[in-house]
């Protein structure tokens, strides 16, 4: 993927961050600008703090210390909320509706109406190959099929800034190179993506790249400017280089 140019503003920083719960630091001095149509991706494993920092961009939890601003307002701003979806691991559904009811439902939120959300809903369940599915009740579908109808409930409302956590999780390999097309074309609309993942592949898909381990930043580049530094031939190989494998005493 091309690099996105330095000259583009960032509409999302993250300056000075840290969060912890009772007497556990669950994020520590985290510094991350992104920039305006971008695709910023989160790279760690599981328990790096990736989901505790991207609620906070998503403005559902508050940072203990720090600041985080998105899109011109400090967080957490309920009166942004509906210039940001947020895709988070587990699923928002009504189980014992259709994925047509979720999805209206879930469009009535953002005032969308007639003709233009039943536009929408097309669009986004083609996406996520689900359009036979339309008028199934959502507790029939398997565990895949969930985490694509919630992708295609975050996308309903066309945001801004698009936040997915680990958003191909369960997807096979087919329809994970379709979702990634789509959000290329997202990015080059000019919608801001941020992307958690601790799938290699998926991170060097990215314009630029967050390594994250045990609630720190451990580095943060283009895909090639993070193998070129660690003198690496892989991302993977690049997080441990970075002190991916190292824990803290």
């Amino acid at each position: 993927m091309n690099e996105v140019k330095a000259t583009i503003p960032d509409v999302i920083t993250v300056e000075n961050v840290s969060k912890s719960y009772v007497t556990t630091a669950v994020l520590k001095d985290i510094n991350i600008n992104i920039r305006s149509g971008e695709i910023f991706g989160l790279l760690g494993p599981s328990g790096s703090g990736k989901t505790t920092l991207v609620k906070l961009l998503a403005g559902i939890a508050s940072a203990t210390t720090g600041e985080v601003h998105v899109l011109n307002s400090k967080m957490p701003d309920l009166s942004i909320m509906s210039q940001i979806g947020y895709m988070s691991q587990g699923d928002a559904l009504y189980h014992d509706l259709s994925a047509r009811e979720n999805l209206e439902f879930f469009g009535s939120i953002y005032d969308l109406r007639g003709e233009v959300l039943s536009r929408r809903i097309n669009n986004v369940m083609s996406l996520v190959d689900l359009t036979a599915h339309l008028n199934r009740p959502v507790h029939l579908f398997s565990g895949g099929m969930k985490r694509r109808l919630s992708l295609a409930i975050t996308l309903l409302h066309e945001p801004e800034f698009l936040i997915l956590d680990e958003p191909t999780v369960g997807i096979d390999p087919i329809l994970r190179k379709s979702i990634w097309n789509r959000l290329k074309e997202l990015c080059l609309s000019g919608t801001t993506l941020l992307i958690t993942t601790h799938v290699m592949d998926e991170a060097e898909q990215c314009h630029r790249v967050g390594m994250i381990r045990d609630g720190r930043l451990l580095a943060v580049g283009t895909p090639e400017e993070l193998r070129n530094t660690a003198q690496s031939d892989t991302i993977e190989e690049a997080f441990i280089h970075y002190g991916g494998i190292r824990h803290e005493n």
